[in-house]
């Protein structure tokens, strides 16, 4: 007799099927396409100029290719960081925090993003200031991640995943 003591939707990691890997690209193209109508619609109206990921990519890598950096983004985007989400963020919330609503962990992904994207990749790796100094674009980045962190949770609670 065999005798379980969890079921799938208790499970803290999400079955490695093709629905997950849909279900991951389906999260991570509507945040991305939320983080681009952010990054180049609205952030010009606030700072003056869109926000240019690929502008980042050039730096930490040291290549001129814009295209390439671009597809570089945008593969992060909707590939590593929904993934990231739902194989790293979430189960990490699930266990310390499980009382926490799936938008609140979505908004702590996004922060997440943002200190990874603004501190690690810009910082630690391009040697750009910590946060580009704190100052307007770091706050447009700021806000587009928390959007990218909210549409992927919100994607991902939707698929059930």
């Amino acid at each position: 007799m065999n005798i379980s003591t969890t079921s799938p939707s208790s499970s803290l990691f999400p079955p490695l099927t093709l629905a997950t890997l849909l279900t991951a690209v389906l999260a991570g193209f509507a945040a991305d396409v939320t983080w681009e109508f952010w990054a180049r619609i609205l952030t010009p109206f606030w700072v003056g100029g869109p926000l240019q990921p690929a502008a980042l990519v050039q730096s930490v890598f040291g290549f001129q290719n814009w295209f390439l950096a671009e597809a570089i983004h945008a593969f992060v985007g909707i590939v590593a960081y929904p993934l990231g989400y739902l194989f790293v963020a979430r189960p990490i919330a699930r266990t310390l925090t499980p009382f926490l609503p799936w938008w609140v962990v979505g908004i702590g992904f996004g922060i997440g993003l943002w200190v990874f994207a603004l501190y690690v990749m810009a910082h630690i790796f391009a040697g750009l200031p910590p946060f580009l100094g704190f100052g307007q674009l770091a706050w447009a980045s700021l806000v587009g991640h928390v959007l990218f962190g909210i549409v992927a949770a919100g994607i991902v609670r939707w698929r059930g995943a």
